[in-house]
């Protein structure tokens, strides 16, 4: 079936985001978890903590696209220090990355309203330990709020 990416989808898609609570939210285009191609619209609220990970298998390079509101990357090195951040925003300097695979990564949501287009190999995996990044709070933690307000602040201070 065609569909269109268009503002009545971004909208249910971002409602939907806000109402759970842990304020993201997808649409998916592949039709199951173990379709080999994954395409899906992933709305993101400010204050939704993604923790930094990385994805090992060679087949799981990440690409993101921003089609609405404003999005942070951030990349980190083995040890946990910022390798590079980047604001993503359709129409902007940069709506986008492809992100390798087995690179720590996060993302923070600058915006209300924020939704990314994202696709990568399937099947769908939970991450596992060794791709979850051991110098950032899990989600849920206590410490969690704190980090993602400093990479929110550290993008937002980006010109």
């Amino acid at each position: 079936m065609t569909r269109f990416i268009d503002a009545a989808l971004l909208a249910a898609v971002s409602a939907d985001a806000r109402s759970r609570q842990r304020l993201r939210a997808n649409f998916n285009f592949h039709p199951a978890d173990d379709f080999p191609s994954h395409r899906l619209l992933n709305a993101i609220e400010p204050g939704s903590w993604l923790p930094p990970h990385r994805h090992l298998d060679p087949a799981k390079d990440e690409s993101i696209v921003v089609v609405a509101g404003a999005l942070g990357v951030v990349i980190f090195d083995d040890a946990g220090t910022v390798v590079t951040s980047r604001q993503l925003a359709p129409g902007g300097d940069c709506c986008g990355v492809d992100i390798p695979h087995g690179t720590w990564h996060t993302v923070v949501a600058l915006l209300s309203g924020t939704v990314i287009f994202e696709a990568k190999a399937g099947p769908y995996r939970l991450l596992c330990a060794e791709e979850l990044a051991p110098w950032a709070p899990a989600e849920g933690s206590p410490e969690a709020p704190d980090f993602l307000e400093a990479l929110r602040a550290r993008l937002e201070a980006r010109p």
